[in-house]
Parts: structure tokens; sequence; C-alpha cells
């Protein structure tokens, strides 16, 4: 087994090809058939890659924040942190939202209900607004004005019922348990940082 990966290399050494290491591959640089014409060519185009590489890697640097800084670092950490808290209400409500579990008008399961007032309806912003007589369940319907988007509402013990937007619940507790980073975040992973 040895003796055939052995042989293999056996007519590149023979045939003395020189390479050159790019991150996107290998690239010889002289072929011993190609003609001299060929082979200065070859050798340009290698140069306008090392220039190129060179100039791209200057200006990403720049672009990019360092993984050593210390900041930057602990940034990342943070924001892994407020992912993994947020994730498991985040997918139930796109789930709820975006699957044929609920159908439109459909009132969400006591366990969904449960957890959709205490961790997203608890923080929005005009929450006692939303509830206003009493909170008798929570609905899926299409929102009144853009039909083609479903949402969240609260329907209240008078009958009433109005939308509320589980975005701005998420970004209230966001501000709330993680203020020093809140607004980079909300920045960065919401859609309107509002």
């Amino acid at each position: 087994m040895a003796a055939a990966l052995f042989l293999r290399g056996v007519p590149l050494t023979r045939l003395r090809l020189h390479y050159y290491r790019f991150p996107a591959g290998i690239i010889p640089l002289r072929r011993p058939w190609s003609t001299t014409a060929e082979s200065s060519r070859l050798e340009e185009e290698v140069s306008a890659v090392k220039k190129t590489t060179a100039v791209s890697s200057a200006r990403d640097s720049l672009k990019y924040p360092r993984w050593d800084d210390p900041d930057y670092r602990k940034w990342k950490d943070k924001e892994d942190e407020i992912l993994n808290d947020i994730e498991s209400i985040t997918s139930l409500t796109k789930e709820i939202l975006h699957s044929d579990r609920y159908l439109d008008g459909e009132r969400l399961t006591i366990e969904d209900e449960k957890i959709v007032v205490e961790k997203l309806l608890s923080y929005h912003p005009n929450s006692d607004d939303k509830i206003g007589s009493g909170l008798d369940s929570i609905m899926v319907d299409r929102h009144p004005q853009f039909r083609n988007s479903r949402c969240l509402f609260v329907v209240r013990t008078d009958g009433g019922w109005i939308d509320f937007s589980y975005q701005k619940c998420l970004r209230a507790y966001i501000r709330d348990k993680y203020p020093a980073y809140s607004d980079k975040f909300i920045r960065e992973h919401f859609k309107r940082g509002s």
C-alpha cells in the first residue's frame, strides 16, 4: 500500500515540477513541456495573484476585527450567550407562526400560551395596554393591515383582541437582561432596531 502511494509521487519528482501554494489551491509555476512564453505568462499570473492576495488580506484585516482582540472576543461570547438564551422562544414562536400547527384564528394550546405569556408578552413595552381588561387567551391570525403575515394576538376577556410583536418583546427582554450589549445585538440580529 505504501509503495503504491510512493510510486504515485515519482513521476512528479522525475519531471521536477515546481508548485506555488495558494489558499485556493496549488498552481504550477513551470511546466517542462511548455514554451518560455507560456512559462513567463504563468509567472506573471502568479505574481498578480500574490499582489491581489496581499492587498485583499490587508483590506480584510481593517474590515474584520481580530479574534484575538479581547473586546471582540468578549462581544462574541456574549452574543452566543444571548442567542442561546432566546433560541427556544424564538424557534417556538416561528413554529407557531410559520407552520401549519395552528390555523388562522386558532387559539394556542395551554402549554404554548403559558410560554408565550411568560417569555414574550410580559416583556412587551405596552403589555398592560395590550392585555387591557384581562387576558382570555393568545391566538394566531393574519395581521389586519398586512394580510400576508401572521402574528400573535391577545384575546381579552371583554371579547376584543389586539396584535403584538414578538420581536418587540424579545428586544425589550434583551435590553432588560443584557443592557451593555443590547444595542449592538439588536442592530445586528433584528430587521428593525427600534
